[in-house]
């Protein structure tokens, strides 16, 4: 059930908007042919990133936002005591490096959990395009404002149930936006990372999982996962999941 979003060399990625299939999630739609070539002259490829390779660190200085093209990224903060704290799961199609924008240095850490690429754009430079393009401005807006929702979300008073059970169907329902089966996806992520960005315990995790198989709503093989039945798990997850619904 392992899914790929494409391998990508350096000369395929550059300038690669008008054809990349992820443009309609990270880009504002309905840009003419002129305005789409003027976005794609800022484009930066990276060169692939390997599990635990990191994108940026805390206090890395910002100049710049990253799509990512492909793969699965964890972002993380540390506390004063060693402990990491996940803050999300980022797919295909999304932006990282928001948080930076204000302070000018990234508030927390990127890394790839498996290999992928990124397309960076220099924020300067992306900032005076948006000026004369209005939707580009409006499309970074909202991003900010789906970054503000997710972490209100998580700090939301939510049943374990409910936050593993919003945490699935917002996967299912991202993998679908791609074009991918809202049903049977592969886990980038451990669990411990998942129970850490849900604010549980691992084993927590792994016995409300264990309950839901038993239940007949999912089926699950180490990472690979398939959702057997989404209405009961959207009535599982109740408010929480309407939270996720309204992110994507």
């Amino acid at each position: 059930m392992k899914q790929t979003f494409g391998n990508f060399g350096v000369t395929e990625l550059r300038n690669a908007c008008s054809r990349c299939s992820l443009a309609q999630l990270c880009l504002p739609m309905g840009l003419s042919e002129a305005q789409t070539r003027r976005l794609e002259n800022l484009v930066q490829p990276s060169s692939p990133l390997h599990a635990d390779d990191h994108l940026f660190r805390i206090d890395d200085p910002f100049n710049s936002l990253y799509a990512l093209r492909s793969g699965c990224f964890k972002s993380y903060t540390v506390d004063s005591d060693g402990r990491e704290q996940v803050l999300g799961f980022h797919l295909p199609g999304e932006m990282m490096g928001l948080d930076a924008i204000y302070a000018g240095r990234h508030r927390c850490n990127a890394v790839a959990l498996d290999t992928g690429t990124v397309c960076e754009l220099p924020f300067d430079e992306l900032t005076r395009l948006a000026a004369e393009i209005p939707e580009l401005q409006q499309q970074i807006m909202r991003l900010l404002s789906k970054d503000i929702s997710t972490l209100e979300d998580l700090v939301a008073d939510h049943t374990a149930d409910e936050r593993l059970a919003a945490f699935l169907l917002g996967l299912s329902s991202r993998y679908q936006h791609r074009g991918y089966s809202a049903t049977r996806f592969r886990l980038a992520m451990p669990r411990r990372d998942i129970a850490n960005y849900l604010r549980l315990a691992p084993e927590t995790v792994s016995r409300i999982l264990a309950r839901f198989q038993e239940d007949g709503l999912l089926a699950v093989e180490r990472r690979d996962m398939e959702l057997l039945d989404l209405q009961t798990l959207k009535a599982v997850a109740g408010e929480a999941h309407k939270l996720v619904a309204a992110q994507n």
